[in-house]
């Protein structure tokens, strides 16, 4: 069984992993880590380890090593697992904190079990100021090894969130499950600022997100950040219409049909997603707003988010074996 986890090393210091990072240094952590791109400054200064490659990650790290993934789901997630296959030792924990498929996790954990290294799936979410200030963590695993990572990640976490959530493949499933809700709710609001903005009169539409968010019942962080993008952009008209995404929800929708579930509100929002992409609708708008406001995501048509819509998911749907256990 893993002793509890001190120092942790992170693969992909982008918004996610650097931020997290971040928090983990100010937390009094031993962090190191590594990214195709030259390691940030800012992050050595704060006492970051940077490593030139995976290798050197793994030579910086004291034995059980924890390393958590930031990396684009599908392919490049199974690429750093190769790598670190090869240079970690029994014992030793990975988790993927990205938005892979949950049936990817299940397996990739089965294949690093025959090499006795852990594998954790660490559903994050809180876009990049959560994984300054406090994420939520949805785990799926082991009991050892989310026993040995947790003290560490309820550190990182905000009050209360974090969740061992079940065995392997759970952890991003229940994440999965999340940003389908999530995209829901965005167009909820999106189509309602798509309402005020059509009145027969002119509204104070930032006035009456404002007044939403003290005390209405669909008070919320995301009305919270519409009143906040729609003063920053001045309205809407100078947010492209187009809103780009890297197709997790995508997934949910097919496992939904496969476990015969109906998810009407959210399959109904994946397919406004695509309709987006005319570059007409002002709820599409809003929803890119509060996307750019709680992630970070860029406006309009992005090449790479693209890539990763059609490259994410490696395997199909991961159904229940005959004694009602996922294999």
């Amino acid at each position: 069984m893993p002793t509890s986890i001190r120092g942790l090393g992170i693969v992909g210091l982008g918004k996610m992993g650097a931020d997290l990072a971040k928090n983990a240094l100010s937390k009094g952590f031993d962090v190191a880590g590594t990214d195709t791109h030259t390691v940030p400054g800012d992050l050595t200064k704060a006492g970051l380890r940077a490593a030139s490659d995976l290798k050197q990650l793994a030579a910086l790290l004291t034995p059980p090593r924890f390393v958590i993934l930031y990396v684009p789901a599908g392919p490049p997630v199974d690429s750093v697992l190769a790598q670190l296959e090869g240079l970690l030792q029994r014992g030793d924990i990975i988790a993927d904190g990205g938005n892979s498929y949950w049936g990817d996790s299940i397996r990739r954990h089965a294949r690093l079990k025959l090499k006795d290294i852990h594998f954790i799936d660490a559903g994050t979410s809180g876009g990049p100021g959560g994984a300054l200030e406090g994420a939520c963590f949805m785990l799926g695993g082991e009991d050892a090894a989310v026993v040995a990572v947790e003290p560490m990640l309820r550190k990182l976490a905000v009050d209360g969130g974090f969740v061992h959530a079940g065995g392997p493949g759970a952890g991003h499933f229940v994440k999965l499950v999340h940003n389908g809700i999530e995209f829901a709710m965005l167009q909820a609001i999106g189509e309602g600022v798509d309402l005020l903005e059509n009145y027969r009169e002119r509204l104070p539409v930032a006035d009456v997100l404002s007044c939403w968010r003290h005390g209405s019942v669909i008070r919320s962080w995301l009305v919270d950040l519409m009143e906040t993008m729609y003063r920053k952009q001045g309205g809407l008209a100078k947010v492209p219409a187009y809103v780009d995404d890297t197709g997790e929800v995508n997934w949910l929708v097919d496992d939904a049909l496969h476990m015969e579930v109906a998810i009407p509100v959210i399959t109904q929002s994946v397919v406004q997603l695509v309709a987006s992409r005319d570059g007409r609708h002002d709820a599409s708008r809003a929803i890119a707003m509060m996307r750019h406001g709680f992630g970070g995501h860029p406006y309009g048509e992005n090449a790479g988010i693209a890539h990763e819509r059609h490259t994410g998911r490696i395997g199909g749907f991961v159904g229940k074996g005959a004694n009602g256990a996922a294999p």
